[in-house]
């Protein structure tokens, strides 16, 4: 089966070309996803194709497409659509590790920070973030998904992080699927076995929150921690 290549193309229309020509601060969201793409199908070229899946997908949506997800469209194959999905994935990490040394010293630059990989999420994701004695940001860390509890393998999981990465204190956070920011008896009573830890190992807690799309809960701003 014959596909449309690039070099196809009018020269204006060659998202490379035009990468070269104007910078890669100023060709459009179509034209990068097209250069990802590469090539199109018997039928739609790359610029088509990256036209179908802005239509179908915001930035916002192509930031947690699934391998799935892309394939369904006609003319992205898995090969296609592994290399689109690494591309991505890269992008996130550099966004996040461009950011490591930020200071996290509300739960509102927390929630700014954690919705961008949190928001949207069909499970909950549990993450830790460990601080220096600045609280500044040492390291993001998942440390188990599903629904929290007080189990002692996730809360020894929490701490023994925290020892390897010489932190002064935690930050505990996850979301909920259904966006619903008010925090479950479980989390409630995982929260409690977090802070009698903190206090025994000497590495705080100093919030729990539980992010959503649009708010956020804060343990520490509701007045439910206690030193």
């Amino acid at each position: 089966m014959s596909t449309y290549k690039m070099k196809e193309l009018p020269i204006e229309e060659r998202p490379r070309e035009r990468l070269k020509e104007v910078g890669k601060e100023n060709v459009t969201n179509k034209e990068l996803i097209a250069i990802l793409l590469k090539t199109g199908s018997k039928e739609k070229s790359a610029n088509d194709l990256a036209i179908e899946l802005l239509k179908k997908y915001s930035l916002k949506d192509l930031k947690e497409i699934s391998l799935q997800e892309l394939m369904k469209i006609k003319g992205i194959g898995e090969v296609k659509a592994i290399e689109f999905l690494a591309a991505i994935e890269l992008g996130k990490r550099i966004a996040l590790k461009s950011e490591e040394r930020v200071k996290l010293d509300t739960p509102y630059k927390i929630w700014q920070d954690a919705k961008y990989f949190l928001s949207g999420k069909k499970q909950e994701y549990f993450y830790c973030y460990y601080l220096n004695t600045k609280q500044e940001l040492i390291e993001r860390k998942l440390i188990f998904l599903g629904t929290v509890n007080s189990s002692i393998t996730h809360t020894r999981e929490i701490f023994k992080e925290a020892y390897k990465v010489s932190a002064s204190s935690i930050i505990c956070l996850h979301n909920h699927p259904s966006n619903d920011t008010k925090p479950s008896i479980q989390d409630i009573e995982f929260t409690k076995a977090l802070m009698e830890t903190g206090n025994i190992q000497g590495i705080p807690i100093i919030d729990h929150m539980i992010i959503g799309e649009n708010n956020y809960y804060s343990f520490y701003e509701a007045n439910k921690l206690k030193n």
